[in-house]
């Protein structure tokens, strides 16, 4: 028996963790894959079937969908049998990823949602086929792209939160402005303090949330859906509750100056240092999805 590579079994076990489900599919016989299987932690419990190709040949295309969810090993396939898999996968609503480096995974590597051709022991048809090229045909490398991948749509979601956030703000300080003295309003912040927040104390900083380290459960997590929304986890309803709460300290200060006699200039100024400090303190709290104070301040130096 070819043995494993040692690095293996922790990449399916952090892919277990992930909630990606790592099915082998494989033309060897089904004792030798079984042991393979469940030496590097495919095959987890009694409940994970191995089903053969001859056993594909008798099932239609409902039957198959319906056991593969609880399927870890498809032996003896044919290139037919890969493409009913991936199709199957798909039909039951699973983003399907297939790796592959023959003629024969040509088709289920098209068909797939992500086709990972092999790069070193990969033929021409495969990686003309595939979607991604792994140059070291190594598992484990694909679950690093997926860890990776994890953290940049992390940091996206962090950097607009911070910048929605901040245009709410922006917004809502205006319009507390008319609701509050009536048409007749003196606007708290000028079209070029606008500006400057815009390029400069809003924009600079929050470009810090697009190289921030990966949070403690970036792999413990379960995959997206299909149809999720970018803004779910409420996360529009934080973007609208705190721009809302930095336009209000922004207002209050403005009235503050107002009311105490200063100038309408000097009461702006007031309404834009409250604005761009409350707009710094929010992007801290942009770091991360759970808690401001499980952050660690000096994580991220770009800061």
């Amino acid at each position: 028996m070819d043995p494993p590579r040692p690095e293996v079994r922790d990449a399916i076990e952090s892919c277990y963790q992930a909630g990606v489900r790592t099915v082998m599919i494989t033309g060897d016989h089904a004792l030798t894959a079984a042991a393979i299987a469940r030496d590097i932690g495919i095959i987890r419990s009694e409940k994970d079937l191995v089903v053969t190709g001859a056993e594909l040949d008798e099932m239609d295309d409902d039957k198959l969908r319906q056991i593969c969810p609880e399927v870890a090993v498809f032996a003896r396939v044919t290139p037919e049998h890969k493409l009913r898999i991936v199709q199957a996968q798909q039909f039951n609503n699973e983003v399907a990823a297939m790796t592959g480096d023959g003629v024969n995974d040509a088709p289920a590597l098209r068909r797939a949602d992500i086709g990972v051709a092999m790069g070193i022991t990969g033929t021409s048809v495969a990686k003309d086929s595939g979607d991604l090229i792994l140059l070291d045909d190594n598992f484990s490398t694909i679950v690093k792209a997926v860890r990776q991948g994890r953290q940049i749509f992390d940091n996206l979601r962090k950097f607009i939160r911070q910048a929605l956030t901040a245009n709410v703000g922006e917004v809502s300080v205006i319009l507390f402005a008319f609701l509050m003295m009536g048409p007749e309003a003196i606007l708290p912040l000028t079209p070029l303090m606008i500006l400057w927040i815009n390029l400069v104390s809003d924009g600079l900083p929050a470009l810090a949330l697009g190289v921030e380290p990966e949070e403690k459960d970036l792999m413990e997590r379960k995959p997206r859906k299909r149809n999720e929304s970018f803004f779910s986890d409420h996360l529009g309803t934080r973007i609208l509750t705190r721009g809302l709460a930095l336009g209000g300290m922004s207002y209050m200060a403005f009235n503050w100056a107002l009311t105490n006699g200063f100038s309408a200039n000097y009461a702006q100024t007031m309404a834009f240092a409250m604005l761009v400090f409350a707009q710094l303190w929010h992007l801290f709290d942009s770091r991360t999805f759970t808690s401001l104070y499980r952050r660690n301040p000096f994580t991220n130096r770009t800061y």
